[in-house]
């Protein structure tokens, strides 16, 4: 049986990631410098994060606004976001979230810095890769220190945005 590391919770996976990525973007930080290993490590993170949302798209056979909301559970299990819902409709999808134990998770780590890196990044990306008319706004996160993060989705053309996932 091969191993499937979508079947884990996802606040499993970033746990793990962080484990082997974190000690190694130190030593890359020492040896390059801070910025340009960041820098680095976002690009690839990112393109990542497009791939994940477009395999997440193919694998829930839509690209809907309302599917993308109804499919998040896997980054909430076990309580790792306590979210508050806003608005849930065809084209929005806002919610805030109260309570991040990815950002309690990286700072017991002591990669608190790269918990944007490893995470939150990948909040645009993985929304750009699932279906590239849906647009995220965002302006502040725990894991850079506000009380809570804003997430606002938008699909402006929901009635005629196609139904099939992104190829």
């Amino acid at each position: 049986m091969a191993f499937d590391p979508s079947e884990m919770d996802v606040i499993d996976r970033r746990r793990v990631e962080a484990m082997i990525l974190g000690p190694m973007l130190r030593e890359f930080q020492e040896e390059i410098g801070t910025e340009r290993t960041n820098e680095i490590a976002r690009a690839a993170i990112t393109k990542l994060a497009r791939e994940q949302g477009a395999q997440f798209a193919k694998g829930i056979g839509s690209n809907g606004l309302e599917d993308y909301a109804s499919n998040k559970d896997a980054w909430r299990r076990h309580g790792a976001l306590e979210v508050d819902i806003i608005e849930n409709t065809p084209s929005r999808y806002s919610f805030d979230v109260t309570r991040c134990k990815y950002a309690e998770m990286y700072n017991e780590l002591g990669f608190g810095d790269l918990g944007d890196i490893f995470s939150c990044t990948r909040d645009f990306e993985f929304c750009s890769g699932f279906n590239s008319e849906v647009k995220l706004e965002r302006t502040q996160t725990i894991m850079q220190g506000a009380t809570h993060c804003d997430f606002r989705y938008t699909l402006d053309d929901a009635e005629t945005t196609d139904s099939t996932p992104n190829a």
